[in-house]
Formats: C-alpha cells, structure tokens, sequence
C-alpha cells in the first residue's frame, strides 16, 4: 500500500469520527429546542416568567418572540414557522382559523384584562373616562400614543372606548399609532407623548407612568387572550407547554403580572 492512499484513508476514517461525533449533538439540539412561541407584545413579563417555571420542570426553555397580535398573525397566515400563538385578542385567532392554521381544539381564551389611559410618572393628573370627559383638554395639544388602532388589539380597544365615551372625534386627529402597545407605552415613559393608552398590565410593569382612568368595562369588547397550538407545529413540547400555561402554576404567575385568569 503506497503512501498516498494510507493517508486518504486516514483523512476519510478522521471525516467518519467527526461526522459520528458531531451528527449525533446536531440531532439531539434540533430535538431539544423549546416551542417557539408568537405572543401579543403585552405578554412579556409574565410570559417570561412562564417559559422560566417551565424549565425549572427540567424542559427546554421555549422560544418567546413578542409584537402586536396583527404582525403576528400575519407572520402566521404567511407561512412562518411557529408551534404556539397568543393574540390579544379573538379577532386575530379567528383569521388564523378561519385560514386552517390553527388546532381547533387547542384554542382557549385564559387570560382577560382592563385598558387604561396612562400619563408620564411626574405628571399630577386623573381623569374620569366617561361619556364627553375632557381627554382632549388634558392632552394640550399633545399627541395621544395608541397602538395603531386599524390593526392592533390594544388601539382597536382604545377606538372602540373612545368612540363610546364620544370623545374619538375630538382626538383622533393627535393619535399617535405605534406598532404595538409596548411602543406607545415607550413614547409615555419617555415624554414623547403626555398620555397614552394601554393595557393596565402594560402599566404596571413600566415605572415612568401611572395610570390616570379606567375605561370601563362595557366601552370596549372584553379584552381576552387565546392560545393555540399551530397546525404547522413539529416541537414535542408545544402540547405540554400550552397545558402548562392553562395550569394553576402558570395562573399564579399571570395573575402576579396583572392578568385576570379564566
């Protein structure tokens, strides 16, 4: 055997031992992987929270990626990969099931909540949202942040509110559309805005506002949050995740962050 082919054979033994060695770690990363989970910007305390109790359990921490239910139905209905969504509210899921992208059966609302109107933390005022309050008095020429109300659950709540307190019409002309509710919570925290609106849990988690009025219950459709599992989902943990976060564990931490469990 001459030289050249000992050492051919050599280099092909050593490429077998890498590709045994490294395939193996591949297969079991790929397998390993926790869901990947789309859910309404407003989530991402709690579902953090949520996603690090699970891995306490000994499971791999799922994937949370957060923005506005709309983007992420849309992402959805496009063709995006994904094994659980939640919106924030029924409207989005039902496009998503109305398109076949959802299990049917695994679809449950489980958490509600309350929209509010906040104000930057330094700013001493409280108002009272009730039909012709003077929101547009207080705003001052200011712009009022939203998310974008055409789309995004947390803006059409806060339309269908002010619309009903008639009072939309004297300040959608200074409305503020922002992506998602987090980002028209941001332009309050950060002055660019002298008040917003936004979920009440929004609120609690950012320190640089305070809430100023409640809207009441009945001005607006009942602020829901369903979670389904994706008909396109492969991950073997998204079922025992999405049951996890119905569990009374995962309830307890909703309910910390705010949210009214169902």
């Amino acid at each position: 055997m001459g030289p050249n082919l000992v050492v051919r054979r050599f280099v092909r033994l050593c490429l077998a031992a890498l590709v045994a060695f490294f395939l193996p770690a591949a297969a079991v990363h790929a397998q390993t992987r926790g869901p990947l989970v789309l859910a309404a910007a407003s989530l991402q305390e709690s579902m953090n929270a949520a996603a690090d109790a699970w891995a306490r359990h000994h499971h791999p921490r799922p994937v949370l990626s957060f923005a506005a239910s709309s983007a992420l139905a849309r992402q959805i209905g496009a063709g995006g990969a994904a094994d659980l969504f939640v919106s924030a509210d029924e409207d989005w899921m039902d496009t998503l099931a109305k398109a076949g992208k959802i299990v049917p059966e695994s679809r449950v609302s489980f958490l509600s909540g309350a929209l509010v109107i906040v104000a930057p933390a330094g700013r001493a005022l409280t108002l009272h949202a009730a039909p012709g309050f003077a929101l547009a008095a207080a705003l001052g020429g200011g712009k009022l942040a939203m998310a974008d109300p055409d789309a995004v659950p947390a803006g059409r709540y806060g339309r269908a509110a002010l619309q009903h307190l008639k009072v939309w019409d004297q300040v959608s002309g200074q409305v503020a559309r922002a992506e998602n509710v987090r980002a028209a919570l941001a332009l309050v925290a950060h002055g660019a805005a002298p008040l917003g609106i936004v979920y009440a849990t929004d609120a609690m988690a950012e320190p640089a506002v305070h809430t100023v009025a409640v809207f009441p219950a009945d001005s607006h459709a009942p602020i829901t949050y369903p979670i389904a599992r994706l008909r396109a989902s492969t991950n073997p943990d998204a079922e025992g995740f999405r049951r996890f976060l119905l569990s009374g564990e995962a309830k307890a931490i909703f309910r910390h962050y705010g949210f009214v469990t169902r």
